[in-house]
Order: C-alpha cells, then structure tokens, then sequence
C-alpha cells in the first residue's frame, strides 16, 4: 500500500475535530466516520492521489464501488456514503475543494429489516414469571420492567440516576441522543420494581463509588451497557419459551406494542427519543387482523354487516 501523505491525514483529522466539536456526533458514529474516511484515503493513496483537492466523483464512487464487491452490507454502503459526504463538504468549506463531489453521489437505500420483538403474551410472561430474589433478582426485574415498559436505550437506562425518576407522576427524565432530554411515562409495574430495587436491592450493592446511579453492578458501580445486555439474555434463557433477543429487542417490543395499543406515532417517536418520525415508522408493522379492525372501528364503510 503507498503510503498516506500528511496532507490527507490532516484532513481526515480536521474532520474528526469538527465532528466532535461542532456536531457532537457520538463516539461510536466517530470512530465509524473516520475508520471509513482512513479507508478511503489509503484507497485514494494507492491511485496517486496526494492533496484532498485531488479527490473527485470518480475517485469517490470507485471506492464505493470496490466496498460493494467486498460485500459490505447496504446499511454498511450508506454509512459509508454520509461519511463521505460530510467529508467532502467539510473540505469544500474549509477551501480545500473547489467543488463538492459529494454532492453528486447517489445514496444506497438501507434495508430495513422488521424488529424482532415480543408478542404482548410473551412480554408478560417474561416479566411476570422472573425470579426476583435478592439484590440481583430486583434489579434484574427492574431493568427488565423498565426497558419494556419505556422503550428506552439501554445506554439511556445505564445513565439514569436515582432522582431522574419521578414515582408520583410515574416518568423519568432521560438523556438521549445528542444530549436530548426527555421525560418518558412510566408504568405502575415498572415503578413498583424499581421501587422494590431501591428499597431492598441497592442499598446492598451500593458503595461510596456508587454515586447517584439508579441501577448498580455487582461491585457497586454504575451498570454498564454490556452488563445490561447480559442480564436480558440470562433473564430470558431462565424464563424460556420466549424468543432471546437483547435490549433493542424489548424496545422493539415496547413500540410495536404501543402502536398496536393505539398510540399514535408522532407520540411513539416522543417517547423512543428519534429525531425523525421515519425512524419511527420501522415499527408500523401490524398484523392483519389488527388492520381490520383498525379499518372497522375508524372508516365509515367499515362496519361489518350483522
């Protein structure tokens, strides 16, 4: 491989300070923005090219053309696409381009798969028959109860503390995405578990390094995500007769119920935190049966003759 030139390593770098400076893009959605920006220098090094004035449509687009004969996926292609144009944007605003290829890159449709989530039924065995004893066991339900019956992130329930919900008026303030609040409902069995947590599991697990955090691991420190994650699938394995699936899954779960409830989706969206309604329409995935009714209580010629 040629080597990379100080100038593109540069841009690239520029480019990961305005991301985390200027848009406050997550950790995650950095480090997959400059990995795929590394990826297409090192390409745009092996064609010749030295300054970022020299990258162009072509150069962009077979680069984009090679990560689809790799076999990246198409949610992979699309990412990689926005990472690219915010790229080429950036440059062309600091100068360093005079026209903005990226401009002229077509957008590859993400496939959107349906959600696996939870039948109601299933939600409530889960829930209903989970051993809840000790320490362990009450904040396992908890976070369990919790996750389903608010559809909350599982980083979002992770960042919770102790005063961020508020059992009189049964909601919880939670810090989203890009440092969006919120305050989500919550419902009366999620308050009586987390209830019982804070009453006869917490102060058992809780340490000096505890802090306010509302759900605590083994050593007393603030839950991790990935401890969250493991406590689901144990919890479900134990339980058995319910399909395994992670946190993302119970908030799959909690949105297609709610829209199957009634919810509307403009208020499904409030509630899961998205920024665009269309993120929420993933979850719009309703039986038939449940069409027919929809149409037979709401359109005026729906009425079923007696």
């Amino acid at each position: 491989m040629t080597p990379v030139t100080l100038a593109l390593e540069e841009a690239v770098s520029d480019f990961g300070r305005h991301l985390r400076a200027e848009r406050d893009v997550s950790p995650h959605t950095l480090r997959a923005y400059l990995g795929d920006l590394n990826d297409l220098v090192g390409y745009a090094a092996d064609t010749g090219v030295t300054e970022p004035g020299e990258l162009d449509v072509s150069l962009l687009r077979a680069w984009l053309a090679r990560q689809h004969a790799l076999g990246r996926s198409r949610a992979t292609l699309a990412r990689r696409t926005a990472a690219v144009r915010a790229f080429t944007r950036h440059l062309h605003r600091r100068g360093l381009l005079d026209d903005d290829p990226g401009l002229l890159l077509g957008t590859p449709k993400r496939q959107r798969d349906l959600p696996t989530a939870l039948t109601q039924e299933e939600a409530a065995r889960l829930l209903d028959t989970m051993d809840a004893q000790g320490p362990l066991g009450l904040r396992d339900l908890a976070v369990l109860e919790l996750l389903y019956g608010t559809g909350v992130r599982v980083s979002e329930l992770c960042g919770l503390d102790v005063d961020d919900l508020d059992t009189g008026r049964r909601t919880v303030r939670v810090l989203g995405k890009g440092g969006r609040e919120r305050t989500v409902p919550v419902g009366e069995p999620a308050v009586r578990a987390v209830q019982d947590w804070l009453r006869a599991g917490r102060p058992a697990l809780s340490t000096e390094k505890s802090g306010p955090a509302l759900f605590l691991g083994v050593r007393g420190g603030r839950l991790h995500p990935t401890s969250a994650r493991r406590i689901v699938h144990d919890r479900i394995t134990e339980v058995g007769e319910v399909p395994d699936l992670s946190p993302h899954g119970l908030r799959h779960s909690a949105a297609t119920h709610l829209l199957e409830g009634g919810a509307d989706l403009r208020s499904v969206q409030e509630i899961l935190g998205h920024a665009s309604l269309q993120t929420t329409q993933i979850y719009t995935h309703v039986s038939p049966e449940r069409l027919k009714n929809v149409h037979r209580q709401a359109h005026p010629r729906g009425a079923q003759p007696d």
